[in-house]
C-alpha cells in the first residue's frame, strides 16, 4: 500500500479512536477500565504512527 495513504489511514484511526476515548471518559471518567483500554489502544496506533513517520 502507498504510504500516503497508509499514513492517511492511520491519521483517520487515531482521530476516531480518540473521539471514542473522550466521549467515553465523559461517561464513565478517566479511570473506569473502558477507558483504559481505549488509551491502550490509542497508544498503540500513536506508536504505529511514530513508527511510520520516524
Amino acid at each position: 500500500m502507498n504510504r500516503k495513504i497508509t499514513t492517511g489511514l492511520l491519521s483517520f484511526r487515531i482521530k476516531v479512536k480518540r473521539m471514542i476515548m473522550y466521549k467515553k471518559a465523559n461517561l464513565f471518567g478517566f479511570t473506569h477500565p473502558s477507558v483504559v483500554k481505549s488509551s491502550r489502544k490509542l497508544d498503540h496506533l500513536l506508536n504505529k504512527a511514530q513508527g511510520i513517520c520516524s
